[in-house]
Formats: C-alpha cells, structure tokens, sequence
C-alpha cells in the first residue's frame, strides 16, 4: 500500500476570471484639431494611421468614438495621458471609458 499524500487529497482548482475590459471614447468638441486627435490615438493608443484617422472622423461625424478597449487600470492611464496631453497643448479634449 502507498503511503498517504496530503497534497494528493486536497487538491482545489481555482479558475482565474478574466479582468472586465473598458471601452475607452474620445469625445467631440469644436476646438481640438482632427491632427491633434490623430496624433493622440497614434501615440497614445498605438494605432497605425490609416485607423486613426478613421477612429478620428467617427468622433467628429457621430461625437464620440472608440479609441480602445482595456483593463481598468490601462484605461485609466490612458484617459489620465490624453487629458494630460490635451491640456499641454491647450485643447479640451475630453475622454471616458464606459464597460464592454
């Protein structure tokens, strides 16, 4: 007969949850340049051009567009980045994230 393992008795599996993702949006105003948003979702969001500018014609025609999707604290950050950035530059830009 085998000796007894205590770590082969209780074994317990634990499942690791997915973290909820956040959309984050970039929101229209009548003051920040089209080049201005394109830049921020080029360094801030890491898109390549063509999608920016995309992403960026979709702010301006519907007011808000989706610049990404992240974890909460990504989201956060790059909220915190885009205000940042914006008010550097002297623009109102305004960003939010909202649940996927």
């Amino acid at each position: 007969m085998a000796p007894w393992r205590p770590e082969e008795e209780q074994t317990v599996r634990t499942r690791t949850q997915r973290p909820s993702m956040y959309r984050v949006l970039l929101h229209n105003d009548d003051y920040t340049t089209m080049d201005f948003v394109v830049e921020v979702l080029r360094t801030v969001f890491h898109k390549p051009s063509a999608e920016a500018s995309r992403i960026m014609w979709n702010v301006h025609l519907n007011g808000v567009g989706v610049a990404g999707v992240y974890t909460a604290e990504v989201a956060e950050t790059k909220i915190h980045t885009v205000h940042r950035l914006a008010r550097e530059h002297g623009f109102p830009l305004r960003c939010s994230m909202e649940p996927e």
